[in-house]
């Protein structure tokens, strides 16, 4: 059955009962709104999995706030599994709630004491919004605060909607030659950064990227950037595949078979390593430095259990995992007493911090291009549209994103 949306063609449906409800909360903590030009469409999912396009109200920008014109939003992962589970581990829908974190904008209107941004900068957001007072923020671990204010995670209104407020110091200005669509992707360019550096790819050294998702194929040119080599990209989807070599032409591409088992696809990927560089199957037994040439790194951007431990059995003895994908809560068939006898570090991450300044120079100084990556762009009124395309891999698209292309001046 297909899930229930509230649209009426391109039109906004108006939901009298959240206006209400959100002036009855205005009133309760003395709140005011900003009276905008024209209405904040917004893309909802709620806690009983529907999807719903409705208006919603724009707060006026507090203390060190700002109110931002959204310009373009990616679609995630997340965003179609909050929509489609409700949840991703701990992280739970108990409401309504605007989905949307990649994202960048246009700055309308500035709270008081904001001094690192005017209205009219174009800027890329940072959408968590961490309590800055725990050990973990003091430390500059600002990405495990258990107290962040992360856009489109309940109950913190997301990016899909034409007006939002958002704190000023989590915002990045972009330099002329990036646009909103490029200023977008840096919030998924930013978790493949926290993998690399986390992981530590080296120079010459081979690698593998498991998934060709959008966040897998950023990292595949990340790793390419950073030089290493050669680099094995996996997939079950061959048109993914197919993407990622005309993406990155030097890549090679293993489709995992699924009636193997993961020790079995772990070798055949390591065939695509060794002396000869050669693509044609071989008798790792024939050679006795073929641990050497295995991989000594792999970034795991599925999250699906079997990859993971496809992962373990592809990475060379004392190599590193690193997981970027997002998977179940529990896990129970890793492949416990290979990855201890091999002493293969298993990392994981959450997010990323201080990134966005490093990815802006990749862009803006031409190290990454990321613009093949978008493949589908929806207005925001057709932002329902989006998401079920979104949903459902099958149909070639990489990153959908919703732009808003009406043009805003700065509101008094």
């Amino acid at each position: 059955m297909a899930p229930a949306t509230i649209t009426s063609g391109n039109s906004l449906e108006i939901s009298a009962k959240i206006q209400q409800e959100a002036g009855a909360a205005a009133s309760a903590n003395g709140q005011s709104f900003v009276k905008t030009p024209r209405p904040n469409p917004s893309l909802q999912a709620t806690a009983d999995h529907r999807l719903k396009l409705v208006e919603a109200p724009v707060p006026e920008p507090g203390q060190g706030e700002v109110l931002l014109h959204v310009k373009a939003t990616g679609i995630c992962g997340s965003d179609v599994h909050f929509w489609k589970s409700g949840r991703i581990g701990s992280l739970v829908f108990e409401g309504d709630c605007i989905l949307g974190h990649e994202a960048a904008g246009v700055v309308l209107k500035c709270g008081e004491g904001v001094t690192n941004v005017v209205p009219g900068d174009r800027v890329a957001i940072e959408p968590g919004m961490p309590c800055g007072e725990c050990f973990l923020c003091l430390e500059g671990r600002y990405n495990l605060c258990e107290d962040v204010k992360f856009s489109g995670v309940y109950p913190y209104a997301g990016t899909i909607q034409r007006y939002k407020v958002h704190a000023a110091k989590w915002l990045h200005k972009l330099p002329p030659n990036l646009s909103f669509a490029e200023g977008a992707l840096l919030e998924p360019l930013s978790v493949v950064l926290h993998g690399i550096r986390t992981t530590s790819l080296n120079l010459g050294c081979g690698t593998v990227i498991c998934g060709a998702g959008p966040i897998g194929l950023i990292a595949l040119a990340a790793a390419r950037a950073s030089g290493a080599h050669p680099i094995v990209i996996t997939d079950i989807e061959p048109r993914r595949l197919q993407f990622a070599r005309e993406f990155v032409p030097s890549c090679r591409t293993y489709r995992v078979d699924p009636s193997l088992d993961a020790a079995e696809n772990g070798r055949r990927i390591r065939r695509l390593f060794g002396n000869d560089y050669s693509d044609t199957a071989q008798d790792l037994g024939q050679d006795l430095n073929q641990e050497y040439y295995a991989p000594r790194t792999v970034l795991e951007c599925t999250g699906v259990e079997s990859s993971v431990c496809t992962a373990a059995y592809t990475v060379r003895r004392g190599g590193t995992i690193c997981i970027i994908g997002v998977g179940k809560s529990i896990m129970n068939n890793l492949p416990f007493m290979h990855i201890s006898l091999a002493e293969i570090e298993l990392k994981f991450i959450n997010r990323y911090r201080d990134t966005w300044p490093a990815g802006i120079a990749c862009l803006s100084g031409g190290i990454l291009d990321l613009k093949p990556l978008v493949t589908h762009v929806y207005p925001l009124e057709d932002a329902v549209d989006a998401l079920h395309l979104a949903a459902d891999p099958k149909n070639g698209s990489i990153k959908i994103q919703i732009v808003d292309e009406v043009e805003e001046d700065a509101l008094p």
